[in-house]
């Protein structure tokens, strides 16, 4: 439950971070920077008793690596989109809900952006905070949050720049992406973090017995 718990805090505040950075009045060409940081302190947070993924991409790409309990996906799931919706909520309050209009997403370049940013997210979460050879680093919080502020800064203005599918939700509930594009951040979004968890274990041989 301590997990579940944690996982769902660390995704509020990621989302929450997003749609106050986000929502007009926004803060520009900064909001990458305040939400990969936003990522990394919380990574280092809670990633002692969670893992800190609060994003059900790197859950699955954590889990194809073996390093996540079947069991527990569902929850840990469960729990980083309950996080990302009430941040929704709990920003647009502060916001004062205003009236908002989802940009368009072309959906190719989109599901490309999403799928590189997500691969490159999940491929950094696994080779600094799973592999062998770099156990008991500091650094996986800070290489984790600056992925996600570098790919932000990179394809942001291709695809909202999510790279998470409970921040794809959450973003969705705050009226920045159109309902009707939600797909193309969930599927590029899973299909990045599988792809990473697969490339990890093709290239990383002494981990691969788990």
């Amino acid at each position: 439950m301590n997990k579940y718990l944690v996982e769902s805090i660390g995704t509020f505040f990621l989302v929450f971070t997003v749609g106050m950075c986000v929502i007009k009045p926004d803060v520009g060409n900064f909001a990458p920077l305040a939400i990969g940081s936003a990522l990394m302190v919380m990574v280092y947070a809670g990633g002692h008793i969670s893992g800190g993924h609060y994003n059900p991409a790197v859950t699955l790409a954590v889990w194809l690596r073996g390093k996540c309990a079947t069991a527990e996906v569902p929850g840990y799931m469960a729990a980083q989109v309950a996080g990302g919706v009430l941040a929704a909520v709990a920003a647009l309050y502060l916001k004062g809900n205003p009236e908002a209009t989802p940009g368009d997403l072309k959906i190719v370049p989109s599901l490309l952006a999403e799928f590189l940013g997500t691969f490159a997210l999940c491929w950094v979460v696994l080779n600094t905070a799973t592999a062998k050879a770099t156990g008991g680093n500091s650094n996986y919080g800070l290489a984790i949050g600056f992925t996600v502020m570098v790919m932000a800064f990179a394809v942001g203005g291709i695809s909202g720049g999510a790279f998470n599918p409970a921040v794809a939700i959450g973003v969705t509930v705050m009226h920045l992406v159109k309902g009707a594009n939600l797909w193309i951040h969930l599927v590029a979004d899973f299909a990045g973090g599988a792809a990473a968890a697969m490339a990890f274990k093709a290239l990383s041989s002494e981990d691969r017995a788990g």
